[in-house]
């Protein structure tokens, strides 16, 4: 059924927590179901009659309650509580006695034919419940209803009494937004309320529905952990689908607005709530489930709902997709980044100064005789030479073009035809360079330090040489591993010529188009190399638009399987990418949405930073420990370990930024609009 947001917040703001009936005085918001003998900062304990249990269809473990100070009538409190587990009552040592006698008089204590006299069934029916208070709902002078995710101030517990809210009061504190009371039409349906996995008593019930914000998600962490098969993926869809339906109501686009005028300053939400540009997302898909058509989507897939606004990537070549390449010949910076990630894991004195090689062009290169074009002339001929050894495959014709000497042309070719100025090939240029490294002891070089007060070849060049050569000494043997460690991402390099892939996922996602970036037929470390460096290119272009002042809009990332591209645990490495995305991002208007299983393996930097939860089934104590640190997840790490395969796909525990508490949840299933 469609939904109307308009008509419902209307609805849900109608309603008065605190209503009364108008002769009697009598609460009118829900369904009495007992009186608290204990009561405290953190939690309160209810005695419940079965009868009230029976009347209210249940008190399900993590339901909602509402406790009511009933004192005075001017006092304008309610005191928000969750149902936790039972509670020892002082009598129960009694009834337990009691009780043990019948049994063993094997009288019978239930149904119609119970032999209990009325006094003791009526002692019998009572039990204790054990809640959290998760804060007071209160009027301020003006009548208002504001909530805090505290208690200011109890009383004696004989003075409350307890009630399981009607559907309509369980729908505003479920949706409660401190804004309006409920937030704003903007707000998006992600699911309804649910309490257990169990339904007898719920399945009769209304259903409540839960909506979110998009200031909830738009440049925020968002976390998705479960087993596999529990619904991450559907509520990855349920996100993209909320993030596509509020981009199409940006009024501006990043060169202005669209009826001519411009964007009066660097806010990036409206008024309304609403994201002020179109917003970008890429997804990372390890599985491909995103970017290709899989029996379980039945005609849901990403790509083929936002048909006209997706682009596709991929690693190898196949129909409908981009390639994912870079001719490492002509875009030596981008190539040279890839090679720096491939090599981060490599050890070696040798790799490092390698690696710390700068391919950046002088400001001063277009000047003639320019000693500094010279020397980075040299630099990227001899790197271009390693990727030759490696197995690059050469565009044709190729030809490069550095200065040489014509001494050291003779060195290289008794009779100096082979002079680099003029253009030579790439196997000509390996030749030129290994000898130069070979005779590097040479007098010539020598006598040029002494004249220049510096060596021919810098460090960078001389890096370059020892990873080309092989060989650590000039004139050595072989004795490292140099260009061969290049071999492996060969296969990343194209022969064709144009925009590098990064610069057109940035032009596209500043547009609001959706990225899926398949990363399902490439190794685990090409995974990773790709990831990091769309990411870190994202990343470094939205820091240049900030310290720029210029706007950027809302990028969101979504990273499946999380764990197999994010840093671990117990890496401090704030350097790394992800960790920088979760703990500057907020300001760049990026945000990160990722899934996984395992969420003890996540790098705390990011789980720390992280404001939207949804916590499907998780099967150890191992991942309900590390969910408990956060929020009040410790109220259900029991019952996440519980799971029914039949019914339970897509039941979580979410709490999002803008809601005070955790929200048992049935998120919808994910559909075509």
């Amino acid at each position: 059924m469609t939904i109307s947001f308009t008509n419902v917040i209307a609805k849900i703001a109608s309603v008065d927590l605190f209503k009364r009936n108008s002769s009697t005085g009598n609460i009118e918001t829900g369904i009495f179901i007992g009186r608290p003998f204990h009561i405290d900062y953190e939690k309160a304990c209810i005695l419940i009659a079965d009868a009230w249990k029976l009347k209210a269809k249940g008190i399900p473990q993590g339901s909602f309650l509402l406790a009511y100070y009933e004192n005075e009538d001017d006092v304008y409190e309610v005191l928000l509580l969750r149902v936790l587990k039972p509670a020892k009552l002082p009598t129960d040592n009694d009834v337990i006695s009691s009780m043990i006698e019948y049994y063993k008089d094997n009288l019978k204590t239930s149904g119609k034919e119970s032999q209990l006299d009325n006094y003791t069934k009526y002692e019998f029916s009572f039990s204790g419940v054990e809640c959290r208070i998760l804060g007071t709902f209160y009027k301020d002078d003006k009548g208002c209803t504001h909530f805090g995710a505290d208690v200011e101030n109890f009383y004696s517990a004989h003075h409350y009494k307890v009630f399981k809210p009607n559907p309509d009061v369980l729908e505003l504190i479920v949706n409660f937004r401190e804004e309006g009371i409920t937030g704003k039409p903007t707000d998006i349906k992600i699911g309804k309320v649910r309490y257990s996995s169990s339904l007898r008593f719920q399945a009769q019930e209304d259903n409540i529905p839960v909506f979110v914000s998009p200031k909830d998600f738009l440049g925020k962490r968002t976390a998705l952990f479960g087993m596999t098969r529990t619904g991450k993926s559907n509520t990855v869809k349920k996100v993209i689908q909320a993030t596509v339906s509020m981009s199409d109501k940006a009024a501006y686009t990043l060169n202005g607005r669209s009826n001519g005028s411009g964007a009066e300053n660097l806010e990036p939400l409206t008024d309304d709530g609403l994201p002020k540009y179109p917003v970008g997302q890429i997804i990372f898909d390890i599985n491909g489930e995103y970017a290709n058509a899989n029996m379980q989507d039945e005609g849901t897939a990403i790509f083929e709902i936002y048909k006209e606004r997706t682009i596709r990537y991929s690693t190898i070549n196949k129909d409908g997709f981009k390639v994912m390449k870079v001719n490492f010949y002509r875009d030596v910076e981008s190539g040279f980044e890839l090679v720096k990630s491939r090599l981060a894991e490599s050890t070696g004195n040798y790799i490092d100064s390698f690696c710390a090689v700068d391919f950046t062009k002088p400001e001063d290169y277009d000047k003639n005789n320019s000693s500094a074009k010279t020397r980075y002339d040299r630099r990227v001929a001899a790197y271009l030479c390693c990727l030759y050894k490696a197995g690059f495959v050469v565009p044709k014709d190729f030809k490069i073009y550095f200065s040489g000497n014509k001494e050291l042309n003779q060195l290289v070719k008794q009779d100096g035809s082979l002079d680099p100025s003029k253009g030579i090939s790439l196997e000509e240029a390996c030749d030129w360079f290994t000898t130069i490294w070979d005779n590097y002891e040479n007098q010539f070089f020598s006598k040029y330090k002494r004249d220049n007060g510096h060596e021919w070849a810098d460090e960078d060049l001389k890096a370059i040489l020892v990873f080309l050569s092989r060989k650590r000494s000039p004139g050595g043997s072989a004795n490292v591993d140099g260009y061969k460690k290049l071999r492996s991402i060969a296969e990343l390099h194209t022969e064709t010529v144009g925009k590098s892939f990064e610069i057109e996922i940035i032009e596209e996602l500043r547009k609001g188009q959706i990225i899926i970036v398949d990363l399902s037929q490439g190794d685990p470390d090409i995974q990773r190399l790709y990831s990091e460096r769309i990411c870190r290119q994202i990343f470094a272009d939205a820091m240049n638009r900030f310290i720029q002042n210029t706007p950027n809009n809302f990028v969101q990332f979504y990273f499946e399987e999380a764990h197999n591209l994010f840093p671990k645990q117990n890496d401090k490495d704030l350097s790394q990418v992800y960790n920088r995305i979760a703990k500057e991002g907020a300001k760049l208007n990026l945000g990160l949405i990722y899934a996984t299983q395992e969420v003890s393996s996540i790098s705390s930097n990011i789980l720390k930073n992280t404001q939207n939860w949804f916590i499907a089934h998780l099967n150890n104590e191992d991942e309900t420990k590390e969910i408990k640190k956060y929020y009040d997840f410790g109220d259900f790490t029991d019952s996440l370990v519980r799971f029914s395969a039949d019914s339970d796909k897509g039941f979580v525990r979410m709490k999002t930024y803008s809601n005070a508490f955790v929200v048992p949840t049935q998120i919808d299933r994910f559909s075509k609009i």
